[in-house]
């Protein structure tokens, strides 16, 4: 689950996930619509989230994700374009496994 409201951001991530092969990669543009994609039977493995949201942040979408038994223990990677290191800290002591600055490297993303 990649969680995005840049849609330019997504599609590329999107592109380059599908040349891939062998993810399933659902977008969300916020937290709403993150929760909403879960309501069915699918479930994420991977949690990525853009730290900066409309109506609710990175962080707080990560809170509601996590408290869906389901998604208690998936990775979360927290990606965004603030990569002080008090933004990386601030996201690994909230729960977050690794920090995705923007632009993305999916070489790397594929290998975390």
């Amino acid at each position: 689950l990649y969680v995005e409201d840049n849609r330019i951001n997504a599609i590329l991530v999107e592109e380059a996930i599908k040349l891939r092969g062998g993810v399933e990669l659902r977008v969300a543009e916020d937290g709403a619509e993150a929760l909403a994609l879960l309501g069915g039977d699918w479930s994420p493995d991977v949690l990525v989230l853009d730290a900066n949201l409309p109506g609710m942040s990175g962080y707080q979408v990560l809170e509601k994700l996590r408290a869906l038994p389901a998604l208690a223990a998936a990775p979360a990677f927290m990606c965004s374009a603030d990569a002080m290191p008090d933004d990386v800290q601030r996201a690994h002591a909230a729960g977050f496994a690794g920090y995705w600055t923007k632009p993305i490297d999916i070489a790397r993303v594929m290998r975390d």
